[in-house]
Order: structure tokens, then sequence, then C-alpha cells
């Protein structure tokens, strides 16, 4: 046990508190399956930042990615570089094109978007099934992170600590939707980034600062520094280094929990402002959690577990009431990551399964409330499985990220990019990318091949797709038209552009002004010339 004292209690105690008052005022708010599953698409660039960022760090930057680094020496770092531009690949690539493409087909899902981009019988159901299993693991994760900070924190067992976090996670996303989960996102990536970097400058004087870290390192083993891990683990594997950079470069891309931000999006518009502010948070955050794991091997010798390295260090460094705060902190990349995981299951199965195959007729108001029984169900489900404790959040976090990666990327990237990207391609890369994913973890082929799970999942991948797209039936016309507005390739009239208003009908001049001063036209495809 770590913690255990009254501070640590109370300061929990009122956060978990606000947790779950957010999602009872939200829950208020939330009056059409639109709100609750995608915010009723009118979420501003500064939320969409964090949220889009909160939900792809998860409890695995406080505790995965600095046990690994802590069992791995700077060869973990490898990530951290793919990470920090993780949101300009991301939001760059995607934001602006799949808010429009969506809002046009009419999407409330990333699985539904796959369906109606790429339609077919089967898309939708290998696409769910695929995206399910995957993000389970995510959800399954989080929990168990959930736990073991619960745990060290109070002083209770396990288990019990288990059932307390996810029982707050599922309750907050349960009542109020992606509302909710945006705002307490919002809430968490705040506390999550001050946090992390008040316990860094602490450290960092302790070590004696990069100078004083590597020398400390060299001596204590010199492969600690080196590019190829401990012992040399890595040497000359460069599959292995951009699968690690790669992961969480474009990997994002492929994560039907992180494209769905783009979706719940105000306006196209704000895909420029995202994309500063999701980069500015990534620099102040992502390398952070990696060196304090490096920081670990000299401050803490003798852990017993390396995935506590970021709680110890805090019960170390700082006094308990900033202790406690730092945990809370843990907490909260834990939640902003399982609450988004869980709206998206509750969405899929509500939307892409309930709606789809089971009752077509559906009214908004039942598709509200199967999604939230699906919540609960995946919800208790998961904490069952976690109460098991199966292998570390690294390794769960790892081959699940790299999975979905492979399995979608080049799907949704294709979507906005490629007209001719149709349903051959789609469904061959989606199957060729988690089968390929699936062996190489099973077999454990990374380190003899040399190839990271994800580097070989997504080269298969957007192979399958590109030679399935080019020998399958073209996608139709008008679909090839909706992906030209989607880039805003069709232009508004230079006459209508520039028109002199003197010379217009009042009632003509207040459609003009308003086409001229708001994103309607440009939500549907259209920009000026």
């Amino acid at each position: 046990m770590i913690g255990g004292g009254v501070t640590e209690y109370v300061v929990l105690l009122v956060y978990l508190i606000g947790m779950i008052g957010i999602g009872v005022y939200w829950a208020k708010h939330s009056k059409t399956s639109e709100d609750y599953l995608l915010g009723g698409r009118r979420i501003g660039s500064v939320l969409t930042a964090l949220t889009l960022q909160t939900t792809s760090m998860s409890g695995y930057m406080f505790m995965g990615g600095p046990a690994q680094t802590y069992r791995e020496g700077y060869f973990t770092l490898w990530y951290a570089v793919g990470d920090g531009g993780g949101a300009i690949f991301n939001v760059g690539i995607l934001g602006k094109r799949m808010r429009r493409l969506s809002y046009f087909l009419g999407c409330l899902s990333p699985i539904e978007y796959i369906e109606k981009r790429y339609p077919g019988k089967a898309t939708r159901a290998i696409a769910a099934v695929i995206a399910i299993c995957f993000v389970y693991g995510y959800v399954l994760a989080q929990f168990l992170s959930a736990g073991k900070t619960m745990c060290a924190l109070l002083g209770v067992p396990l288990p019990i600590a288990i059932i307390i976090g996810a029982g707050v996670i599922v309750f907050y996303t349960f009542a109020g939707g992606y509302l909710a989960v945006a705002w307490t996102d919002f809430i968490q990536g705040i506390v999550m980034v001050c946090s992390m970097v008040m316990i860094f400058v602490l450290a960092w004087n302790q070590v004696g600062g990069l100078t004083g870290l590597n020398e400390q390192l060299t001596a204590l083993d010199p492969t600690l520094t080196g590019m190829w891990g401990k012992g040399n683990m890595y040497q000359g594997q460069w599959g292995v280094v951009a699968g690690a950079v790669g992961v969480y470069l474009i990997g994002y891309m492929g994560l039907p929990h992180v494209v769905i931000r783009h979706m719940a999006m105000e306006s196209p518009k704000l895909a420029k402002q995202t994309v500063v502010i999701a980069t500015v948070w990534n620099q102040l955050f992502i390398f952070v959690p990696y060196i304090m794991g490096l920081m670990g091997i000299l401050l803490l010798p003798n852990i017993d577990d390396p995935e506590m390295v970021v709680l110890s260090l805090a019960y170390q460094l700082l006094p308990g009431v900033l202790a406690a705060i730092v945990l809370v902190a843990i907490m909260s990349a834990i939640m902003s990551t399982a609450d988004a995981q869980l709206m998206l299951m509750g969405t899929m199965l509500g939307r892409d399964i309930y709606q789809r195959y089971i009752n077509k007729d559906a009214s908004d108001k039942q598709l509200m409330n199967v999604s939230r029984i699906c919540i609960l169900a995946v919800g208790i489900i998961s904490v069952i499985i976690a109460l098991i404790q199966p292998p570390g959040v690294f390794q769960i976090v790892v081959f699940s990220f790299s999975t979905l990666g492979s399995s979608f990327l080049p799907s949704y990237v294709g979507a906005v990019w490629w007209k001719r990207g149709n349903t051959t391609g789609c469904v061959a890369s989606m199957i060729c990318g988690c089968i390929i994913s699936i062996i190489w973890e099973a077999a454990g082929l990374a380190g003899p091949t040399g190839m990271h799970t994800f580097f070989i999942g997504v080269i298969v991948s957007i192979a399958a797709y590109i030679i399935g797209s080019l020998i399958g039936k073209p996608p139709t016309k008008e679909m090839q038209d909706l992906v030209e507005r989607a880039a805003c390739k069709t232009k508004i009239p230079a006459g209508l552009a520039t028109v002199n208003y003197k010379d217009i009908a009042p009632e003509t001049n207040g459609v003009l002004t308003f086409l001229k001063e708001s994103s309607y036209m440009e939500e549907r495809g259209f920009q000026p010339v």
C-alpha cells in the first residue's frame, strides 16, 4: 500500500462525487440519441482537443508506459516520439473531412460510418465484431488500472478497488452519455497535465537533470541509455522501432473510440484549432511519463511492481495533499479512456447491432435506453474479468491498439482521401489486418522477425485495401461525389460569393448573408472561390 491516509480518502471522494455530478447534470441535457451518442455534434475545439487526447492516453501513460521504460530503458521512448506527433496526423488527415462525410451520411457511430461509406452486408458485421472485441480489451485494461490505483491509494483489497473505480466510470457514462464523457475528459485532462508536470519537476531535480540521469543510468547499465533497449534486446530490429513509432503516430486514425471525436465536432472549421491545442497538450504530457520510468530506475530500484512507479514517486516526493491529487490525476487518465470506450461500446451495441439487426424501427428513446443497458452490461462483465487479473496494462493496451489500428486505419483514411476505395478493399483490409495482428502477437513473432505487430499489421492491411479496391466494383457516382464534397473540392460560384448585396432584394440578402457568415455551405462540401 502506498497511501491510505484520511487525506487520500477525502480528495478521492470529492473527485468521484464531482464526476458523478457531471454525469447527473448532462443526463438531463441528453434529449435525443444524437445528444447521447455524439453530444449533438456541438463540441468545440478546446473540448474536442482535450477529449481526443485524454481518450488516447489512458492509464497506460501513468502505469503501462513508465513500467515498460523501467524495464527496457530508453528504447520505450520510441513510442513517445510517435505519440508526440499523433495529434497532427490524426486531426490533420481525418478531422475536417471525416466530420463532413459523417454528416453527409448521417452517421452516429464510427462503425455505421464504415458501413455507409463501404456499403455491403458484411461490412458492418465484420467491423462491429473487431471493434467490440478489441475496444473491450481497452476497457478491461482501464478497469485493471483503476483497481490498482485505488488499491494503492486506499489500501483496500484489489477486488473492492476495481468495483469502486469501475462503478463510478460506468455510472456517469451510463447517465450522461457523450457530453458527460467530454466534460469529464476536459477536467481530467487539466488535472493530468498539471499533476504529472509537478511531480516530474521534483523527480528531475532529484536525479540531477538529464545529464545526471544519463550518467547514472550508464553507470548502472550502458544499454539502458541505448536505442535498442536493456541488454540490446532489439538490436538491429528496425521493424520493431518503426512499429513503436508508428503505432501512436498514425495508429490513432484506426481507433473507433478516437475517430468518433471528429464526428462530434461542432464544425469542420474547428479542425485547425483542435490540431494546435492537441499538439501543445501532447508536448506537455507525452514524454514525461516515459522519462519518469527512467528516473524510477534510480529513485525506486527495488519496487515490486513497476506499474506503480508514478504512484510511488508521488508519495516519495510530495506532501500528502499533493500526492493525493497526483493519484487523482492517474484516476483521471484511466477514467478519461474507459468512459470513452464504454460510450463507444454502448453506441456500437445499440446503433450497430440492436438497431441494425434486431429492431430496425427502434425509436430514438429505445436506442438511448438500449445503449445505456449495453454500457451497464459491458461494465459489469469487465469488472468480473478484471478481478481475474489478466496480463499487464502495457501488453493489453498495445495489443488492442495495434489490432484496431491495423484493422481500421486504411478504411478510415481511404474513406475521405481516395474516392476509388470500395467495399472489397475495406473488408479485405479489416480481415487481413486483424488476423495478421492476432497471429503475430499470439506466436510472439515480433522478436524473431524484428517486425512490431502494428508495423506488419498495418502494411498488410494497407496492401489489402489497395488491391481489394482496385479489383472490386468502384463506389457509386453519388458516393464519389460525397467524397469530393467532403474534401471541399466543389466550389461556390464566384458570383454568389462576391455579389453586391445592395442590388439584391432584402429577403435574398438575408439568405446570402447567412450563407457567407455561417458554416452552413462549408459543412455541405462547398467553399468560396
